[in-house]
């Protein structure tokens, strides 16, 4: 879909929509993306301010359409708007191949390789992407990275070491179980 530029007298239609005057309009804008922000990191989404700005913008197009006729809180339906978009990403997510490079079989922990790919395959596609963010880091950037992290999903960073804690055992123990599995075979 092509880029969508939205001209002064849209943006003003909207923040009209939005309010009675462009004061309240603006405040109400601010406010809505600040609450779409939220929705698509809570969804654990990687770009969250990217996708709440192509929420937007998909309103604001579908306000300037002469056959518009969406009446009530405009809050929902940005939200109606963004669960479309967010089901966009995560199809688009999910068309990148991040996998681990095929295992070698000659070595002894092939089967190990083997299945942590198909573990991290099994996880959703929130807890994969943050998993797999929490790790890729910079040298001498892990504190900062993983205090970024925290902050886009708008916990403390004791909550995000609680989740990738249980995100760990949950990879341990489909990892034991596929080996296991194997070994059987």
């Amino acid at each position: 879909m092509a880029e969508y530029t939205p001209s002064a007298p849209s943006f003003t239609k909207l923040l009209n929509w939005l309010g009675p005057d462009p004061d309240q309009g603006a405040a109400r804008y601010e406010d809505i993306r600040r609450k779409l922000i939220r929705f698509f990191v809570c969804r654990g989404c990687a770009e969250p301010e990217d996708l709440a700005d192509i929420t937007i913008d998909r309103v604001n197009r579908a306000l300037d359409q002469p056959s518009f006729q969406y009446v009530g809180d405009p809050t929902l339906y940005f939200y109606g708007v963004a669960k479309k978009v967010r089901l966009e990403y995560i199809r688009r997510v999910a068309r990148i191949p991040r996998s681990i490079p095929p295992a070698d079989q000659s070595s002894p922990d092939w089967r190990l390789a083997e299945a942590l790919e198909r573990c991290l395959g099994s996880l959703p596609p929130s807890d994969r992407q943050l998993l797999l963010n929490y790790y890729d880091y910079k040298t001498g950037e892990k504190g900062l990275h993983r205090q970024r992290i925290a902050e886009q999903l708008d916990i403390p960073m004791n909550a995000l070491r609680i989740r990738l804690h249980r995100l760990r055992n949950r990879l341990r123990n489909c990892i034991a179980i596929r080996r296991q599995d194997a070994s059987l075979q």
